[in-house]
């Protein structure tokens, strides 16, 4: 899945308009316009900005995984 994609779907499950997703990460709302549209890539801050924004790790992002969250899970006590 390309990152458009991704940004995409993330943004509607969390019912956030483009102009909010903006907003929070300081960029213009064309910009991001352009981030989902496919017509342009994030910088590396940006990129950085938005998985810490949608709380993914920028794998999933990138769409290399479907792993939300790359960390492993909290052993249980014993």
């Amino acid at each position: 899945m390309e990152i458009k994609n991704r940004l995409k779907a993330l943004r509607q499950e969390r019912k956030e308009s483009q102009e909010r997703v903006a907003r929070a990460i300081d960029i213009t709302l064309r910009n991001y316009q352009r981030f989902e549209a496919g017509e342009g890539l994030p910088s590396l801050p940006v990129f950085c900005a938005l998985a810490d924004h949608f709380q993914v790790n920028a794998d999933y992002l990138l769409g290399r995984t479907d792993v939300r969250n790359m960390l492993p899970p909290p052993e249980e006590p014993q």
